[in-house]
Order: C-alpha cells, then structure tokens, then sequence
C-alpha cells in the first residue's frame, strides 16, 4: 500500500485524488486549508485533514498548489529523505522545491483527466522514482522530459485540455446549428474527439495519413477539410500553445532570485 498525500485539493489536486482512488494500493490523504475543499474530496480520500504534518506519513507528497503559495507550504513542510515530493505548481521549477526539502524532488505536469484515468503527464528525467512512476501510469499515460521542456508541456498538455474543449464546442456548435439536439451535438462531438485521440494512439499511421483515410474523394470530410486547409486553424492552435508557454516562463521568472 503506498500512501500519498495530497497538499492542495483544488481543480489538479482534486482531479489526482479522485484518479488514484479508483486505482487500487494507493491509501490517500487529502490536505487543504479550505474546508470546502476538503468535503469536496473527502469521498476519494482515506483521510482529510488541514495540518501539513499529515505528510510525514506519506510516501509520496504531491505539491498541489498554486505557484506563489507554494514556498510558504514548503516551509512548513519537514520531510525525510525517504520520502517523495511530486510537485504539479506551473512555472515552479525542481530546484526550488529540492533547495527546500530533504526529500528527493521530481517534477510532473498532469491534467484534469487524471480523475478518469486518461491523463497525460510530462515528468522530470530528474527525481523521478520507480513509485512514482507506478502513481503515474495509475491515472493515464505520462513522457519523461528533461525539465527545459516543462514549459511547452505545461502547454501542450496541461493547458491543452481547455484547447480541445474549445475545439469539441465548435464542433458541438455546428451540429447545433443544422438541426441536432444540444446533448445529441455534445454527445457526437466528444466521443468522436475521444475516438480520435485513441486512433493517434494506438495506430502506427501518422496523422496526415489518418486524416487522408478518412477523405474519401469526392466525399463529405475532404469538403469539411478543405475549409480547415483553406482557414487558420492550425495556426491559431499553435499561437495558443505558445501563449501558454510564454506564460509558464513568467511563472518561473519569480522564482529566479527567491
């Protein structure tokens, strides 16, 4: 049984616990300072509580917080050096938080899915456990990146979840406007987004060969494609994921001096 505590229950923190707990071996402590939180989560978790002492019984202590937050935790927090802190805080980078603790350090970016089992994850080469590992692959899939990548991750994949609901919206919209039912719409829309996703997974074809699958010639998806083609769609998805990391950097530039 690997026990883990959870600092920070927020949207991520509570999205982990909720994933882990539909694992199995994992016994969970949920920590916050907001009761609502905290009675938020309490059905995931084995404990709750508002003391970051709770940590010490952990193997693993997940960094859930918000990035200015994070130093004031960190000096309440007293760990050993067998134990394990993942830090989730955007911008927060690894050597801040190990100058910080005794205990060995990794960092990861995660997502919202996590609550489902289908997250993805960016993890730091550097401090990253066999235990942690095991957590990881428990609530999604996850890549190891050296952490000069952690910035275009938090935006590919952290952010990214908040692009493709975007994207899964319009789609929505358009189904909406010639005649389906808003739930029919949302329904056909995410599960075709969900279905694709799993195809770019599991298929050994390249995306481009994927999508000329699917245009048949003459046929309905090359006209829809060809109006994407003919647009700035990709472009304006690119600029996204730029604007995401240029704000990751700024998060990190405060901890330069500190």
């Amino acid at each position: 049984m690997t026990r883990v505590s959870v600092i920070g229950c927020g949207n991520m923190g509570g999205a982990l616990l909720r994933g882990l707990a539909r694992a199995e071996g994992y016994h969970l402590t949920a920590i916050d300072l907001d009761p609502e939180a905290l009675a938020a989560i309490e059905d995931a978790a084995d404990e709750t509580t508002d003391d970051v002492a709770a940590a010490r019984d952990a193997d693993i202590v997940v960094l859930a917080v918000k990035p200015d937050v994070a130093p004031a935790v960190l000096d309440d927090l007293d760990l050993r050096a067998d134990q394990q802190i993942v830090t989730l805080a955007a911008g927060l980078p690894r050597e801040f938080v190990a100058e910080r603790t005794e205990a060995p350090v990794v960092r990861i970016m995660p997502n919202l899915a996590a609550e489902t089992g289908d997250m993805a994850a960016a993890a730091t080469n550097e401090g990253l456990t066999d235990e942690v590992r095991a957590m990881l692959d428990a609530v999604g899939e996850f890549v190891e990146v050296d952490e000069s990548l952690m910035h275009v991750s938090t935006a590919v994949n952290g952010s990214g979840p908040a692009f493709a609901f975007y994207l899964i919206d319009a789609m929505k919209q358009g189904g909406i406007d010639s005649g389906l039912d808003p739930e029919q719409a949302e329904t056909l829309a995410a599960q075709t987004f969900k279905g694709a996703a799993e195809t770019v997974l599991r298929d050994d074809r390249s995306v481009d060969e994927l999508i000329d699958a699917v245009c048949s010639p003459n046929g309905t998806t090359i006209e829809g494609m060809e109006v994407l083609w003919d647009s700035e769609a990709d472009a304006a998805v690119e600029e996204a994921v730029a604007a995401a990391e240029r704000r990751s950097r700024e998060l990190a530039e405060a901890f330069d001096d500190a």
